[in-house]
């Protein structure tokens, strides 16, 4: 399979990514193993009608789960059957008791619950999951490299819908922090701890608040929905988490020379 090039970290290697990035996803869908699994999901997905057939076909529920990046959850039929049945209609159906939202898309991108259209019959349903899911996996081939780059190109690409979605600043704040590859670029680019997770959610929020006021200038979670403040947001998380990789037994002076050859 076609790896992903990133000749080096940091922002230089963010640069180059953004520059290479049309081609290198191009060239990463025509690879043998993508192909394969994309055909198969071309030619089966009209044919499934219920969560129960799509659970039944391993190589359906890969694409299927890939294209929302929850391919973690690949051995937990139980679960994605009883989610995907549920619907997300309700505000109690299981896949809206997350604050990770790549559920609820995942359960309404594919209808199968009460009072819900199934769209597994419709042509622009496959182009669309199988395009999100040739996006996905080239960010997964990228994370093998560079977890970084990974990161910044999620938050790249779902940041600015997460914060324009309805709802009041405690709750876009609230998904960000329920969504693991934003809670960690978010954490990175504010320089919280991973430890800042045990504390109540609600003095979690005041925090992340807090600490985007002082670096970006306003508290408010949508702010993120100006590309320029995005790309901010991401220079930062990328020149920190370079600084984190080089390792805190390095010196001042080797880290400041390594940041300005990137």
């Amino acid at each position: 399979m076609f790896q992903p090039v990133i000749p080096t970290g940091g922002v230089a290697g963010w640069r180059f990514l953004q520059r290479t990035y049309d081609t290198q996803l191009e060239t990463f869908g025509q690879s043998a193993q993508i192909q394969r699994e994309t055909d198969h999901f071309r030619d089966k997905i009209a044919q499934i009608a219920s969560a129960e057939d799509l659970v039944a076909d391993r190589q359906l529920l890969t694409v299927a789960l890939g294209a929302f990046g929850l391919s973690d959850d690949i051995d937990n039929k139980f679960f994605i059957k009883k989610m995907l049945e549920e619907g997300s209609i309700a505000d109690d159906a299981l896949a809206n008791r997350f604050t990770d939202t790549r559920y609820s898309e995942l359960v309404a991108a594919f209808g199968f619950g009460p009072s819900e259209v199934t769209r597994t019959g419709i042509s622009l349903f496959t182009d669309e999951i199988i395009e999100k899911y040739q996006v996905n996996q080239f960010e997964a081939a990228t994370g093998v490299q560079d977890e970084s780059m990974r990161i910044a190109l999620y938050a790249q690409r779902e940041l600015v819908e997460v914060v324009s979605e309805e709802g009041s600043e405690a709750q876009k704040w609230f998904t960000i922090m329920g969504q693991p590859p934003l809670r960690s670029l978010f954490e990175t680019a504010l320089g919280l701890p991973s430890a800042v997770a045990q504390v109540d959610i609600d003095k979690q929020l005041e925090i992340f608040q807090d600490r985007a006021q002082s670096i970006f200038g306003s508290s408010s979670a949508a702010q993120f929905t100006d590309p320029e403040k995005v790309e901010n947001l991401v220079t930062q998380y990328l020149a920190r988490a370079q600084i984190n990789s080089i390792g805190t037994g390095a010196s001042s002076t080797a880290i400041a020379l390594t940041l300005l050859q990137s």
